[in-house]
């Protein structure tokens, strides 16, 4: 069974200390570009902008031993297993972030907005719902 990712590309974004940045999209996050590595500009051909897009990232500087937090980094909640949580420290760290696309130019789409940290790697992009309306 071949496990391997591929990183597809990098997040460009204002936001470098995951202890500041914003937890969800919605809470202010600032816009961001998606550098594309070259070799997968063409599977990016068909996006568009104002497209809403799920971008799964690789938090790279999250802690993967953890298994329980406080829920939000707030002390008064109870630990919590990190599966019933979004929190980026976990067994395998993969992000999962709705966006939508707010411009392409080659292999840099920018969407609204994102809560990853710059340097974070894209290890995937898919539609929210594909070309024919259909998830």
């Amino acid at each position: 069974m071949d496990l391997t990712l591929r990183v597809l590309g990098t997040v460009r974004s204002v936001l470098t200390d995951p202890a500041t940045a914003p937890r969800f999209e919605t809470e202010n996050a600032p816009p961001a570009e998606l550098v594309l590595d070259p070799a997968y500009r063409a599977a990016a051909e068909s996006l568009e902008v104002g497209q809403e897009i799920l971008v799964f990232t690789w938090f790279h500087l999250a802690n993967r031993s953890c298994q329980q937090v406080h829920p939000r980094r707030d002390k008064t909640r109870p630990l919590t297993g990190v599966f019933s949580t979004r929190s980026p420290d976990r067994p395998n760290p993969i992000g999962l972030h709705k966006v939508r696309i707010a411009a392409i130019d080659d292999a840099k789409i920018t969407v609204e907005a994102l809560e990853a940290v710059d340097g974070t790697p894209v290890i995937d992009i898919k539609p929210l719902a594909d070309r024919h309306g259909t998830t």
